[in-house]
């Protein structure tokens, strides 16, 4: 039997992972603990690990995970970046969910805005204590506006879509665009300035992180709504509350912060909450927050359940071979192993 160690562990990820697990003969040890430096001794006797995406898997927890032991690593989500992958290389194999459900990501992203847009959730507010007026409810069409959409992988061409049926006209950039695709791709100043609506879609790196930031936020329209349901270090947060107080932008609709990792996935409902940052984002009335539950279906759950069961289960009877593994940045290009179908290490 496998035995994995399953950190950050919600009422919502059991059913699924219980069930593939004993498909497979595969036991989760479900840990409500994030994954750190000080819980890491956690997982001590088990073969496998699995992470979210506010879990610490930094060099030092690598080495730790690697001295007790345990051979993979496996994300439930698409997006890694809070894994030291090259200090994994020659020692725990990463892998990870790369498409669990992008129609779940990107619904939600037009869900947030046309609750912005439309005024939904204040009049839902309002109708609750039998208040039906419509002052201060008007929204606009979506029909015919421009939307700027950055990163242009599943979710984002599904976004697209979504858009298009919207009647909306769709220009996108992308580091890599998609080739053949019929996508519209502009410079990012471009879009920056055409759009009156921009939803991010691209993961968070080295070369994106902050790249919506006061530069940015310059360059774009009066108005412009602001869309982002994929890591939260792609906006400057302070550069976005900035934009917000002098009417630049005219909304926000987030399902990821910079600094969640403390605060989402949480009820912190009877308590003060520290970051002064997120509170004063919440308080404006033109900002939507929900708490990183674009993912949240549960289609989406059962896919990231099988997915990651056959990850760890595709590590130990192939081999060390499994088609989810992630890039180690490893240098050697000229004969990469991965692409050869072999084990990186």
């Amino acid at each position: 039997m496998i035995k994995v160690a399953l950190y950050d562990a919600k009422a919502y990820d059991r059913p699924s992972f219980e069930h593939y697990g004993q498909m497979h003969d595969m036991k989760f040890r479900f840990l409500e603990t994030k994954l750190n430096e000080d819980t890491v001794a956690l997982a001590r006797d088990c073969e496998a690990v699995c992470v979210f995406v506010n879990d610490t898997v930094n060099a030092e927890v690598i080495e730790k995970l690697y001295e007790y032991g345990v051979k993979i690593i496996a994300l439930r989500s698409a997006g890694y970046n809070n894994v030291d992958v090259k200090a994994a290389f020659g020692k725990i194999h990463v892998v990870h969910v790369p498409a669990y459900s992008p129609y779940a990501v990107a619904e939600h992203a037009i869900a947030l805005l046309l609750t912005s847009v439309r005024r939904i959730h204040k009049a839902y507010n309002r109708t609750r204590e039998f208040n039906f007026s419509l002052n201060g409810l008007t929204g606009f069409d979506f029909h015919g506006k421009t939307v700027g959409v950055i990163g242009t992988g599943k979710i984002g061409r599904i976004f697209i879509n979504i858009c298009r049926g919207f009647g909306m006209n769709v220009i996108a950039y992308d580091l890599f665009p998609a080739p053949d695709s019929g996508i519209d791709y502009v410079p990012l100043d471009e879009l920056l300035s055409r759009s009156d609506i921009i939803s991010l879609h691209c993961p968070l790196t080295d070369e994106t992180r902050h790249m919506i930031n006061a530069d940015a936020v310059e360059k774009m329209k009066k108005g412009v709504v602001i869309i982002n349901t994929s890591r939260g270090g792609l906006i400057d947060a302070e550069a976005l509350l900035e934009g917000i107080k002098a009417r630049k932008i005219g909304a926000a609709c987030l399902d990821v912060y910079e600094e969640e990792a403390d605060v989402f996935f949480e009820d912190r409902s009877g308590h003060i909450l520290n970051d002064d940052l997120l509170s004063r984002l919440i308080s404006m009335p033109n900002v939507i927050v929900t708490s990183h539950q674009a993912f949240l279906t549960e289609e989406a759950l059962n896919n990231i359940a099988e997915t990651t069961v056959n990850n760890i289960l595709s590590y130990f009877k192939n081999d060390g071979l499994c088609d989810n593994e992630l890039c180690y940045r490893c240098g050697h290009i000229d004969h990469c192993r991965k692409e050869r179908k072999e084990r990186c290490f």
